[in-house]
């Protein structure tokens, strides 16, 4: 052996010892590392946990809030499974309603009973909630079912679900305990623990592949959930990563965020949700803008206008003339960009009231430009500039939104390959031959998965970054994510926002998607896509949303190797879609398409016990039932019982001593 090859081995052996020397402080005798690889060798064997995959929320909080209290139906699947032998289908609607909505089903039933009769309603809802619990926990170790447990209730809850062979008479002991319960008026307090416990024990990881922003009213409270949600990861969408451009204070992702705020008439999110003052842009639109009736302008889903509509209207027409300056602005300071065609101010004949692009010329729609100097047309007036330096210091000053923008870093990704699947939001940008795409990045060209990966670190760096050209670059490429016709989050040719307000001819409106889209029933594409991440097998899947499921159009593309998930949560699709959005559920024994129709209210949900319907698809179904060593969780662990069979050998070599006892 030559010297360089015999140091580095000599090396090696060393960081082998000092980490095995790490893990005997952990397992610091025989007897407790013997255990641990025990214990590890029998979680292998458990059945795989359930994973829930959802997409394209776009703020319908109560929609997606049932829809995960339902685990998009396997939390009634599991009550079906206990009781359907047992129950009538209105008990059984009953018993889902009350683990959906555990105080509010408490409180109506208490309307219409006296205390007996509630006493005894609690004791058969307690026994079938423990029925339910030990069900559902039976696939996972006492102690990942321990750790799960509300504290309050932990060793109620484990005694009641847990068989103790050491008591004579089960029936009296677990009879005293629910009657002791009930009697000290706890009952409703452990009803509630229980409820909330189910839907852990049933889906055991949550995918959000993006898009959690914009359209609907409620992303901030959705964002609160997810901060609750036991395990999840999320991949960003272009409407997540918007919002977080605005959070990191870049003034096109302000613009755009407040501009398709007000055309949904969902300035709610903005001004209740995060408290952000739009004061000084209402009161520069009202001034700006007052004998302007904004007609290209209107609200999405309006067709009344009283005064406030009239006022978001005119706030709607202020941020986009800012927003189409500041696309400008961005276009000459990043060349490379190749986002020239958004600048589109310097082609208008303010005069004649047209615009010259590609070679025709349309008349505009709208011409009265107030705050718009041909000569310098990208410039912000003075006043212009003070709005958006006001809203800046607002959003970065928001400190609900700074809360769940590091929520969103800390939790997502633009990409995640989990168990063999391969998840992201929009697409992998390829060229017309279905090759990856070479995309020019700060004059650096990126492909494939290192283009993924170069743009994750842009990102991170326009928060956490200490260098100011980086964490300025990184601010920047959050706009170029959400609207460059490379991007991953994007994939198509151009956001035409200008064209859709101001020019007639619909062909200028057309937004040609990314040749992605045409090529996905290309199984040697799919699986080159596949590949360049590392994945490859029948069973692996690339898994995304962003574009919704039209009428008519299968979620399943090639076979069965892509699965596109958004079928329109957001009201605003549910006309194109015919539903109220895909999910996908990926349990011990297959993948699971379920479609969902529209959810009604929370208010039905309760009073009359009504669910989403949801029809399920089987995807792919095993012979076999996966176990816990099947997935990447597995690997994770197999390695670990190696480490520990290394250190066990050292004990016993003494090579390590094991500590005194």
């Amino acid at each position: 052996m030559n010297p360089e090859a015999k140091e580095r081995g000599t090396k090696m052996m060393t960081i082998e010892q000092k980490y095995l020397n790490t893990l005997s402080e952990l397992y610091p005798t025989i007897a407790r590392a013997s255990t641990e690889i025990i214990n590890l060798s029998s979680i292998l064997n458990l059945p795989k946990g359930t994973e829930h995959f959802v997409t394209d929320i776009h703020g319908e909080y109560e929609a997606f809030s049932h829809v995960l209290k339902n685990g998009s139906g396997a939390v009634k699947k599991k009550i079906n499974e206990v009781f359907s032998r047992t129950l009538s289908d209105e008990d059984i609607r009953e018993l889902c309603t009350l683990v959906y909505y555990p105080r509010e089903k408490i409180e109506l039933v208490m309307q219409s009973r006296t205390q007996e009769q509630m006493d005894n309603w609690y004791k058969i809802m307690l026994y079938r909630l423990i029925d339910i619990c030990k069900y559902v926990a039976s696939k996972y170790t006492r102690t990942k079912v321990r750790n799960s447990l509300p504290a309050d209730f932990a060793f109620v809850i484990e005694e009641l679900i847990t068989e103790r062979a050491d008591i004579a008479d089960k029936e009296a002991y677990y009879e005293e305990i629910i009657n002791t319960i009930i009697r000290i008026r706890s009952a409703d307090a452990l009803i509630i623990a229980m409820a909330e416990l189910i839907p852990k024990l049933v889906v055991d990881h949550l995918h959000v592949l993006g898009d959690i922003y914009d359209r609907g009213s409620g992303a901030d409270d959705i964002m609160d959930k997810l901060m609750d949600y036991h395990s999840l990861d999320i991949q960003w969408g272009n409407h997540d990563i918007v919002w977080m451009g605005a959070a990191a204070g870049q003034l096109c992702c302000i613009a755009n965020v407040i501009r398709v705020c007000a055309r949904y008439g969902n300035m709610d999110t903005l001004e209740d949700g995060y408290g952000i003052n739009v004061l000084p842009l209402a009161s520069f639109a009202l001034n700006t803008y007052k004998d302007d009736p904004c007609t290209r302008f209107r609200l999405k889903g309006k067709s009344e206008y009283d005064e406030d509509t009239m006022l978001e209207m005119r706030i709607h027409k202020a941020i986009s003339v800012i927003q189409f300056k500041l696309e400008g602005q961005y276009a000459e300071k990043y060349p490379e960009a190749d986002m020239g065609d958004r600048a589109l101010l310097h082609k208008i004949n303010y005069e004649e009231g047209t615009i010259t692009i590609d070679g025709s010329t349309y008349p505009l729609l709208d011409t009265n430009f107030p705050t718009v100097d041909p000569a310098d047309p990208y410039k912000l007036t003075e006043e212009e500039q003070q709005v958006m330096d006001r809203l800046r210091s607002a959003f970065l000053g928001c400190e609900r939104l700074q809360r769940h923008t590091k929520f969103l870093l800390h939790k997502g990704s633009l990409y995640k390959v989990a168990n063999g699947n391969l998840l992201y939001h929009g697409c992998m940008p390829l060229d017309d031959e279905g090759k990856f795409k070479d995309v020019n990045i700060y004059g650096r060209i990126f492909r494939g998965k290192a283009l993924y990966d170069r743009l994750d670190t842009y990102i991170r760096r326009a928060f956490f970054s200490t260098n100011a050209k980086h964490r300025e670059e990184g601010r920047d490429i959050l706009w170029w994510v959400w609207s460059s016709k490379n991007s991953p989050l994007f994939g198509k040719d151009k956001m035409a926002t200008f064209e859709r307000y101001l020019i007639e001819d619909k062909r200028t409106h057309e937004e040609h998607k990314n040749s992605y889209y045409e090529l996905l029933d290309n199984r040697e594409i799919v699986d080159s896509i596949l590949r360049e991440f590392g994945l490859s097998g029948e069973h692996c899947h690339i898994i995304n949303g962003h574009v919704p499921v039209k009428k008519g159009q299968s979620p399943m593309r090639c076979g069965g190797k892509v699965l596109i998930i958004d079928g329109g949560f957001s009201k605003a699709y549910q006309g194109e879609t015919g539903i109220a959005g895909y999910t996908l559920i990926f349990n011990s024994w297959g993948l699971r398409l379920v479609a969902h129709e529209p959810f009604t209210s929370t208010e039905d949900a309760i009073l009359k016990g009504s669910d989403i319907h949801s029809d399920r698809v089987m995807v792919e179904q095993f012979a076999t039932r996966l176990t816990i060593g099947d997935t990447d969780s597995g690997a994770s662990l197999r390695e670990r019982i190696e480490e520990l069979e290394e250190l066990l050998e050292a004990y016993r070599s003494g090579a390590i001593v094991e500590k005194s006892k």
